[in-house]
């Protein structure tokens, strides 16, 4: 079972919850999450809810809201999950256009990285983007990714990234 809560230095990463749907209709409605990631159709309270309750049903996949200690907002997504189509786990993030370039996403995943690889044993993760991500793939190259190979996947290729512990 994966943590419920991380602490970094200018973070709380918190597993997602239902309170959590104001922001996650923002998030998932910015034109960066859209173009990047795609369309998850989350247009109502209602509707973050329930994109919500998918996450928390789903095995193997965690979403952690990463809140700004000083300011208590809520800034963006950490995201640990086992896809079908990858040998190894997946680590994602996504923010807020106005928390972007505020090394919030490097401190957030290098956090929930460190911890699966030294306290969860999975010593190889992954982590896939589109080739035109450029940001996401500047942060996975921060982290220590490296390129390990082009895929496609539902029609759409993908870069997957690899760090070995």
């Amino acid at each position: 079972m994966m943590p419920q809560q991380i602490i970094t230095e200018r973070l709380e990463l918190n597993l997602i919850s239902e309170e959590d749907y104001a922001f996650v209709q923002e998030l998932v409605n910015t034109e960066g999450w859209i173009k990047f990631i795609g369309d998850r159709n989350v247009h109502s309270p209602a509707d973050a809810v329930r994109y919500i309750q998918k996450i928390m049903q789903t095995p193997q996949l965690f979403y952690w809201v990463a809140t700004i200690k000083t300011t208590k907002e809520k800034a963006g997504i950490i995201s640990f999950m086992k896809r079908s189509y990858l040998d190894n786990y997946d680590i994602g993030f996504a923010f807020l256009p106005r928390f972007h370039k505020s090394g919030y996403a490097l401190e957030g995943a290098r956090a929930l990285l460190t911890l699966v690889q030294e306290a969860y044993g999975h010593e190889t993760v992954v982590a896939t983007t589109i080739p035109g991500n450029l940001a996401s793939i500047s942060l996975l190259t921060k982290m220590g990714f490296t390129f390990k190979e082009c895929i496609t996947q539902g029609g759409e290729q993908l870069n997957v990234y690899q760090h070995q512990k």
